[in-house]
């Protein structure tokens, strides 16, 4: 990581950003490498501040009542937002990533609405609910993210979603442990149950579609090594779910390391 103007207090802040990100999402932390250089660092305090909220969420230190997992998130964003004189290294990165590239932090208001929803039970009603949802959490980072590379922040956004409608697709059946269902339309008796049925594998066929689509229509949206390797690595995923004729729950849609690996040098 380039040195940041010899302040230890901030470089360290960096660093810190950056192991977050090695440790919990090695795919990610392996694409923001590839990015240009001059950037690196703001994508590692971007998701070292979207990281922690999900920590607060789903963390295994979260508090059990959904009202502290809330007031520990309307924290968490006032630390950012209030200016407090003691902040934690994480947003002291993303502060400092702000100011330098002009970013639209206050994106991160709607994301963390979206994390709000998290704290509870989750029944997606429909599409447009589910759009609403992935525009306050991927789309908003998917902005910032446009902002840091001089991309089209619409085609970012969209892209967002694809990764993280992709991500529901595969988590079916952890997200139902959690009381969470994000795609619309799943009969519960089904997740009760553990069971395919045709209706099932239909209404996921439907969003493996959706996703596709999302991927197509932001194609060219942003043309970067690290972008290149998470598209191909998360279009393997949804290979995987049509494989399984969309058997989300008894065969998980996440891709073994040998496939991811495969996936990674398919993008080069």
């Amino acid at each position: 990581m380039r040195r940041v103007r010899g302040d230890d207090r901030l470089r360290d802040a960096y660093r810190e950003c950056a192991r977050l990100q090695r440790r919990h999402d090695p795919t990610y932390y392996w694409a923001t490498r590839r990015l240009p250089r001059h950037v690196q660092p703001a994508v590692h305090a971007l998701y070292g501040y979207v990281r922690h909220a999900d920590e607060i969420v789903d963390g295994r230190g979260r508090a059990a009542d959904p009202a502290a997992r809330r007031a520990a998130l309307d924290a968490w964003q006032a630390e950012l937002e209030d200016g407090a004189p003691e902040r934690s290294p994480i947003v002291v990165a993303l502060v400092d990533a702000g100011r330098r590239h002009d970013l639209p932090l206050h994106e991160l208001s709607i994301y963390m609405d979206s994390m709000r929803v998290d704290c509870g039970r989750v029944r997606m009603r429909d599409d447009a609910e589910l759009d609403r949802y992935m525009r306050g959490s991927a789309g908003a980072v998917g902005v910032i993210m446009a902002r840091l590379l001089d991309a089209d922040a619409d085609g970012l956004a969209r892209m967002g979603a694809a990764f993280q409608l992709t991500n529901f697709i595969r988590d079916v059946r952890e997200d139902w442990t959690l009381d969470r269902v994000y795609l619309p339309g799943l009969d519960e008796d089904d997740l009760v149950a553990n069971r395919a049925s045709a209706s099932f594998r239909e209404r996921v066929a439907a969003e493996v579609g959706r996703a596709r689509g999302l991927f197509a229509s932001t194609a060219t949206a942003l043309d970067l090594p690290g972008v290149r390797l998470a598209r191909a690595v998360y279009l393997r995923v949804l290979d995987r779910a049509e494989r399984a004729d969309f058997d989300v729950l008894r065969r998980r849609a996440a891709l073994p390391p040998w496939e991811a690996a495969r996936a990674a040098l398919s993008a080069r």
